[in-house]
């Protein structure tokens, strides 16, 4: 890292926030900043503070990220699914950081050169969820109510198996890892960054801002389109690689301008895929 890179890093996160969000876990019950509204209405509706309770009776209601330590530099590495991965020999770049964070499938067998092998954090829904090693913290995003509830199903009773998809009745992960991406903080990415442009932000887009709040420096591997403009996962051949770009859930074109406007402001560094 480059002297001052740190900094630089701290003094964007701050200009980046806009305000402060508290990320503990315990702050979703303790201030009431989830709210019904801030996540897809269902046909059968769950009281927030309820599901919650139940929650923090499965997994632990500590922060795991300390307060700024200004001796160090946590160094993350944000992991894309993009097939500009393939063939660009990142993994061991990659598995050189503190912070390793992934998203949904995200395989690394096999694609160990190009992705790395290593992972601290894994971000998914209920229905991209997998079990994890006992070493990676499993990373929820909550879209809907439901998500919490099962969340705390699945690693319990088992009881929900399916939302609008199946989904895992149970899930092998370490309880004290488990961690909640808070909905508010999602609704500030949608409502102060991609500003409504798709349904709602990529998951990448997610991970990317939550990585900015709690890492001193951020790189960014795997996002965009790959050499021959083509939108697709590195581990799978699709010839329909455009999708991602047509189906309005999410903005490709608006959220690679972000991207592009934090690497132009020093915030994070993307490496180019091929």
């Amino acid at each position: 890292m480059k002297k001052g890179s740190r900094r630089r890093n701290k003094e964007g996160a701050r200009e980046i926030k806009e305000k402060e969000l508290d990320m503990r876990p315990r702050r979703l019950l303790e201030r009431g900043c989830v709210k019904e509204n801030m996540l897809q209405p269902q046909f059968k509706p769950h009281s927030i503070q309820q599901v919650l309770l139940r929650l923090f009776q499965v997994i632990p209601g500590r922060s795991p990220y300390g307060s700024w330590d200004p001796g160090r530099c946590l160094r993350c590495a944000v992991v894309g699914n993009s097939g500009n991965l393939r063939g660009a020999e990142y993994g061991a770049t990659i598995d050189g950081h503190n912070y390793i964070m992934r998203i949904n499938l995200a395989p690394t067998v096999g694609y160990e050169e190009d992705a790395g092998s290593h992972t601290t954090h894994h971000f998914m829904y209920p229905e991209s969820a997998k079990n994890l090693a006992a070493n990676v913290s499993f990373v929820l995003v909550p879209f809907k109510t439901l998500d919490l509830v099962w969340i705390t199903s699945a690693l319990s009773t088992g009881q929900i198996r399916f939302t609008y998809a199946p989904v895992k009745q149970f899930l092998r992960v370490d309880k004290d890892k488990v961690q909640i991406f808070n909905p508010a903080f999602f609704k500030y990415i949608h409502d102060r960054w991609t500003k409504h442009h798709g349904r709602y932000p990529s998951t990448g887009m997610l991970v990317l801002f939550f990585a900015l709040h709690v890492c001193d420096e951020v790189n960014v591997f795997g996002f965009g389109a790959d050499s021959r403009g083509n939108w697709h996962h590195y581990w799978e051949q699709n010839r329909y690689s455009g999708e991602f770009r047509k189906t309005g859930v999410h903005d490709a074109d608006y959220e690679a301008q972000i991207i592009q406007r934090l690497a132009k402001a020093g915030k994070i560094t993307v490496f180019p895929g091929k």
